[in-house]
């Protein structure tokens, strides 16, 4: 284990939340990724609207934008956070059949938007999941990561080999 300091834990070693109460706001953002793995012909069907659940995309790409909403209210230690900007996009890659989803939040605030980020993609690749299962029992979720961060006193952070695709 390392010599790092874990935020969330007290003293004692008890979890507790982070006080930012002393931090200075910056502009923050985050982007997180996954990728849903099904079939051509599941990816076929997204694509031309043609599943019997309606528009997976969009119920799906609400369903993440709701989800970085409401993070810290199921993640416990996350702050509530009055968030900016939510997207939540896709690529189609057919021939793979693999949705590709991308979240991106952000925040005028004291803290970083990280949790958002993936629990919107996380929650978004659910509601894919879904959505299609009962054409691809088989269908698998896969990547979720963190992509980029910006913002506070880390600033700029890349994840250096993307493996998202």
């Amino acid at each position: 284990m390392s010599d790092q300091n874990f935020t969330h834990l007290d003293a004692s070693g008890a979890a507790h939340m982070v006080d930012v109460g002393g931090k200075d706001v910056s502009q923050r953002q985050a982007i997180a990724v996954a990728t849903v793995q099904t079939t051509p012909a599941v990816v076929a069907q997204i694509a031309q609207q043609s599943l019997r659940k309606g528009d997976v995309l969009a119920v799906a790409r609400v369903a993440g934008i709701m989800a970085a909403k409401r993070t810290s209210d199921l993640i416990p230690l996350c702050h509530p956070l009055a968030l900016t900007k939510v997207t939540v996009e896709f690529e189609l890659v057919e021939t793979k059949g693999q949705v590709l989803i991308q979240a991106t939040c952000a925040v005028a605030g004291v803290t970083g938007v990280e949790m958002e980020a993936l629990t919107a993609v996380s929650i978004a690749a659910l509601t894919v999941h879904d959505m299609c299962k009962a054409v691809d029992p088989h269908l698998t979720i896969n990547g979720i990561q963190l992509q980029e961060k910006t913002g506070g006193k880390s600033g700029h952070w890349r994840r250096e080999h993307a493996t998202h695709g």
